[in-house]
């Protein structure tokens, strides 16, 4: 009796065992407890206030000008062979030849150059544009420039305009510059002749003996008296310099000035002195 009841028990223990053998095992998911979602109003983005002037503004970004209107005055450096052994210009230049070192327009480029006092008006073209001297002068021209425009030597003051390379000109005489190269160099200076404006003749003009010396340094314009007020207060507080001015030309048109001064020296002094700020547009101005 016994026996029958052992032997049922151990049956029903071993079909037991089969059938948990028989059922699949569950797989067990492991899931991320949800993440909260907590809204938070957007970030404010800063607006950007524009403080450059309006001279900065319309500057080119790129390292040279290609813009061809455009013009620039300023005082010359006539080039010496002194200047250059006293590391003052870095590069030689012929005297001889109607070429000129100029650090902003592109190399092999021309440039009408204009003398204010008597209108003359010569061409000529940029030999060098990675020559260093003074940033107070606008390019380096030769004796041979300052001849045909009748400069004087103590008041270089030009005017530069950049010539397209579409114009008739260019056209013309670009090969009789390259010719001009090679002849300059064996040839005195009075025996290079260049047609450049026309087939006018040369009215030969009195040099100035006595001129009226008053120029300013511009340093920026601006669309609102508070941004030239500020610009003041930065020159005063940041220089030696402790007199510019604003001068209003217009309701929304405000210009900070240097000067005037009566003086060569003085005037570079002043602008050695402001280039400290690293302004990258100042301009010397004939004061009329």
């Amino acid at each position: 009796m016994n026996f029958k009841i052992i032997l049922s028990l151990f049956l029903l223990l071993f079909l037991m065992g089969c059938k948990q053998l028989e059922e699949p095992k569950k797989k067990i998911i492991k899931t991320e407890p949800k993440k909260k979602i907590i809204k938070t109003e957007p970030k404010k983005i800063k607006e950007k206030v524009d403080t450059k002037s309006l001279d900065e503004i319309e500057e080119d970004s790129s390292k040279y000008i290609y813009n061809r209107d455009y013009t620039n005055q300023g005082f010359a450096l006539i080039y010496d062979e002194d200047l250059f052994k006293k590391k003052s210009i870095s590069k030689k230049l012929d005297n001889r030849g109607l070429f000129i070192f100029h650090t902003k327009i592109r190399k092999n480029s021309f440039v009408k150059i204009t003398n204010p006092e008597n209108t003359k008006t010569i061409i000529a073209q940029v030999i060098s544009n990675k020559a260093i001297f003074s940033n107070f002068y606008n390019s380096v021209i030769t004796k041979r420039i300052v001849d045909e425009l009748l400069l004087d030597e103590n008041e270089p003051y030009v005017e530069l305009s950049l010539i397209s390379n579409e114009s008739t000109f260019v056209a013309k005489k670009a090969k009789t510059f390259d010719e001009e190269k090679k002849v300059a160099q064996k040839a005195p200076v009075d025996g290079i002749t260049i047609d450049n404006l026309g087939t006018e003749e040369k009215k030969e003009l009195p040099k100035n003996t006595q001129s009226n010396f008053l120029y300013s340094i511009k340093i920026a314009d601006f669309y609102y008296k508070d941004s030239a007020e500020n610009m003041i207060q930065r020159i005063k507080d940041e220089t030696k310099i402790t007199n510019p001015v604003i001068k209003k030309l217009s309701q929304t048109k405000y210009r900070v000035l240097l000067g005037p001064f009566s003086d060569i020296k003085k005037i570079q002094e002043s602008f050695d002195e402001i280039e400290k700020l690293n302004f990258e547009n100042l301009k010397i101005i004939k004061d009329v």
